[in-house]
């Protein structure tokens, strides 16, 4: 669970840093059009360490918390070594920002920033280990993890389409998608286990 704090305090440090330093909040900040004029490759890891204000940085940190030392303990488990849930997680960061880059590479005006495309990768490899796990919508509102993902999938699908806010969708849903992807491939067995789980419904109280 180590990994899972560092990740947590640096992101805190850095997003605090970057709202006192607007140079260094420009330097990190996910921009497809310098990524590809001024090959400044490093933005795709940079900007899940930066937020837009303290309301976006406490909920994926919260998410982090609640999720991340689970899925990081279960890949320890799962891989033998403390290594690939740190390589998952800035890989989510990469993956989940591939349909963005490809989309607006040519637009001078699209930024993003925020982790919440590795968050929502830590969030959808926990529901792959745990698909009857009791969330809570905004942390109120239970519901089984796997008509969250359902939800949440089709959600995210629907309102990238639509381009009607300033929320980057596209991460999220790839994010989402490289959550269970990446432990599927590295560790096949889990697929078979998360059908037998599905087949199971096990309601909380």
């Amino acid at each position: 669970m180590m990994t899972t704090y560092f990740i947590l305090i640096a992101t805190v440090l850095i997003s605090i840093g970057a709202f006192q330093n607007g140079d260094w909040w420009d330097k990190s900040v996910f921009y497809p059009y310098l990524i590809q004029r001024s090959k400044e490759w490093w933005r795709f890891v940079t900007h899940g360490f930066v937020h837009a204000d303290y309301m976006h940085l406490i909920f994926n940190m919260l998410t982090l918390f609640f999720f991340g030392r689970a899925v990081e303990e279960a890949y320890a488990g799962m891989f033998g070594n403390q290594w690939m849930f740190p390589l998952f997680y800035v890989s989510a960061l990469v993956v989940a920002a591939l349909p963005d880059f490809v989309k607006h590479k040519d637009h001078s005006w699209y930024r993003s920033l925020g982790a919440s495309g590795a968050v929502s990768a830590v969030l959808f490899s926990f529901i792959l280990l745990d698909p009857w796990a009791e969330l809570r919508i905004n942390f109120i509102i239970p519901i089984p993890a796997i008509l969250f993902a359902i939800g949440y999938l089709w959600y995210s699908t629907y309102m990238s389409k639509q381009q009607s806010d300033n929320i980057a969708h596209g991460a999220h849903l790839f994010g989402a998608l490289y959550g269970m992807l990446f432990p599927m491939v590295f560790h096949p067995s889990i697929i078979p286990y998360f059908i037998e789980q599905i087949q199971h419904p096990r309601f909380f109280n």
